[in-house]
């Protein structure tokens, strides 16, 4: 799963933490709309109480993680949702967490803000107790992925980001593609790990897959930088990678040294952020005519529009073995962002 790692630059702004770290929303009665995939539902997962909330990891059983705001909008705070249930999961002590992935045992993993906002920390979650992960080497880090073996995948940052692997209590660097950065987005069960690193004089970044203490580079669509995302159980790749002369990003699909250009919704750009074991892809693109982006679902060679919460637009974050799709998307009239599981015929 990708990272969204929050810094002293965050690219999101929280309030305090109002302490309520055990709220539990039923979301029992969620919405429940159609897609514009044959024989598929979108429904709505709600949120802790607060006005937004988006989903991040589905696992085999149907579990999904992600974030929320909770009552108040105070704060936000990672979540678990099963069986029409959202359970807040808490924080580190600070006032966010954001949860990644979940593993099909229920391991979840993350970052939070620790005690008074003092550092972000990755995190791992199981059976009501989150662990800090620490920051080797700085103060931030992040735990993008974790596989069935509970083996996690992330980055730490101090002066510059590092790709690393949580091996039980030894953190494993991986070392970049010759530049001065990488970072770690998801972990297969085979262990091998994809994400992004600067290439030799930081001139490009580029995808890259690491198998065996080895990084590879992934290569591009013809433009200048790629972006490794996620991996299935075969060692399929998919991302975004800037297209010829970096006029467009185009998600693609690497598999076995080729890197396949996924196209687009009939827009100008596409993102590939999740993919099964069945080599299904999910993402984001730009529709037809427009800079609107909708979620989307690819496979047997075509990319098909998941639609909307009513909203304008919308993003597939992650698919599992049963086709079930989880990610966001803006509500009618664009009033705000909603947790969102797909079901699709599979």
């Amino acid at each position: 799963m990708r990272s969204i790692l929050v810094t002293t630059g965050s690219l999101i702004a929280f309030a305090a933490c109002s302490g309520d770290i055990a709220t539990v929303v039923d979301s029992s009665a969620a919405t429940i709309v159609s897609s514009q995939v044959a024989s598929a539902t979108m429904t709505d997962l709600g949120t802790l109480g607060g006005s937004s909330s988006v989903a991040l990891s589905i696992n085999p059983a149907g579990q999904v993680v992600g974030y929320s705001d909770i009552t108040g909008n105070v704060a936000t705070h990672a979540f678990l949702w099963k069986d029409g249930v959202m359970a807040d999961l808490g924080t580190l002590g600070g006032s966010l967490s954001i949860a990644l992935d979940i593993n099909p045992d229920g391991q979840v993993v993350g970052q939070s803000f620790t005690t008074s906002d003092v550092a972000l920390h990755a995190f791992r979650w199981h059976d009501g107790v989150m662990t800090d992960l620490g920051a080797p080497g700085g103060t931030f880090s992040v735990a993008s992925g974790i596989n069935p073996a509970g083996v996690i995948a992330g980055s730490t940052i101090d002066a510059t980001f590092s790709a690393v692997v949580w091996l039980k209590d030894v953190v494993i660097d991986l070392g970049t593609l010759g530049g001065t950065f990488s970072s770690a987005q998801d972990i297969n069960a085979g262990g091998q790990v994809v994400g992004f690193s600067s290439t030799t004089g930081d001139a490009e970044t580029h995808a890259f897959l690491w198998d065996n203490s080895r990084l590879t580079d992934l290569g591009t669509l013809g433009g200048s930088s790629s972006l490794g995302f996620d991996i299935n159980p075969a060692g399929q790749v998919v991302g975004s990678s800037l297209i010829a002369g970096d006029a467009a990003s185009h998600a693609f699909l690497w598999e076995k040294g080729q890197m396949i250009d996924l196209g687009t919704l009939g827009g100008s750009t596409s993102d590939g952020l999740g993919i099964n074991p069945a080599g299904h892809v999910v993402g984001s693109s730009s529709i037809n005519g427009s800079s609107i982006s909708h979620a989307f679902l690819w496979r047997d060679g075509a990319m098909i529009d998941l639609g909307t919460l009513g909203g304008s637009s919308s993003v597939a974050w992650s698919i599992n073995q049963k086709g079930q799709v989880v990610g966001s998307s803006l509500t009618t009239g664009d009033v705000a962002v909603h947790a969102v599981l797909w079901r699709t015929q599979h």
